[in-house]
């Protein structure tokens, strides 16, 4: 039975148009909402009568689920800004701590240890709920893996609370992944950059639910 649930994607690199994309491409309707609402507008004429374009404040208000596509810095800096006024919403951590490195690669920069789930929930306001998705694939297997048959490819996620579950795996589904739970925010290493269950980490490809399960 579909949720009722408003979803909105801010911030409009993209991950954030891709993932955009595939929620319309399943039926989703979307919120759109970048640092400049003409971004917002164009890509939502673009996809179509299910995304609307929004200034983010706007778009904080009137969704329920919150997908912020932006740097790590910059989702410490949003949750700063907007506090209580994300509260009593799931918050969607896609955020992968990496900036380019002097080698033309990328280096993590918060500890070896740390991961960006963690830090992030810890600033985040009573009544929000941090869940990792959306971001252990890179925006070309993210575009291209979406809706693929027979068999889905596999979308990770993590949260502590179990209350999401069902509304992050109806999320996923609509975006054309299957989803499987990794396990609470202390997992969430796992499935940033580097991590086993990440892309362009140990696991290197998108998987199968069979492929993910073993890896677990």
């Amino acid at each position: 039975m579909k949720t009722s649930s408003k979803v909105a994607v801010i911030g409009l690199g993209n991950i954030g148009k891709a993932v955009a994309q595939i929620l319309v491409k399943g039926n989703r309707p979307v919120i759109l909402a970048s640092k400049k609402l003409e971004d917002a507008e164009a890509l939502a004429e673009e996809l179509g009568s299910l995304a609307t374009a929004s200034e983010t404040s706007e778009a904080i208000k009137n969704a329920d689920i919150l997908i912020f596509s932006v740097w790590f810095n910059t989702l410490q800096e949003l949750i700063g800004q907007y506090g209580e006024a994300l509260s009593g919403k799931i918050i969607i951590d896609t955020t992968n701590p990496i900036a380019p490195d002097e080698n033309g690669g990328f280096k993590k920069i918060i500890g070896e240890k740390e991961s960006s789930g963690q830090l992030n929930a810890e600033i985040l306001p009573s009544g929000a709920k941090l869940v990792k998705a959306f971001g252990t694939l890179g925006v070309a297997s993210l575009a291209s893996a979406a809706f693929q048959s027979p068999e889905k490819g596999v979308l990770f996620y993590a949260a502590d609370e179990e209350s999401v579950d069902a509304e992050v795996k109806e999320l996923i589904q609509d975006a054309g992944f299957e989803a499987v739970k990794v396990g609470g925010l202390d997992q969430s290493i796992r499935i940033e950059v580097f991590g086993d269950l990440h892309e362009f980490g140990a696991l290197g490809k998108v998987v199968s639910k069979a492929e993910a399960i073993e890896k677990l």
